[in-house]
């Protein structure tokens, strides 16, 4: 199967450009603590935490990354930078030293989703 070969005209690239929203993207990476013995209460605590932040529409896509790489999720929230930062500050996971992350602006379409 070859992707990407959809005709996209100038029009529409510029329509669906002025339709995107601002959003913050957080990196979890592990940090010196994820493989401490007691890590996994914590890290389940931290899914629960996500599981909130999700229903609550602030948090609506979370993609643990699955491979052995140090990156270990990757997040779209919908707020600000600075309220990112405090979210992601306060996660139980960062202040036991078992993620630490990285939060950066982006941009996006409302209304996109996953497949199912």
């Amino acid at each position: 199967m070859t992707f990407g070969t959809t005709p996209i005209t100038d029009e529409y690239m510029h329509e669906m450009l002025g339709k995107t929203k601002a959003y913050v993207s957080v990196f979890l990476k592990a940090g010196p603590n994820f493989d401490a013995p007691d890590a996994r209460p914590t890290i389940f605590e931290h899914g629960r935490r996500n599981f909130a932040l999700r229903a609550e529409g602030v948090l609506p896509v979370v993609c643990p990354v699955t491979d052995d790489s140090e990156w270990k999720g990757v997040g779209i929230f919908d707020a600000t930078v600075e309220d990112v930062t405090a979210i992601m500050d306060a996660d139980p996971g960062v202040q036991a030293g078992i993620f630490t992350f990285e939060v950066h602006p982006v941009r996006s379409f409302p209304g996109d989703a996953l497949p199912s």
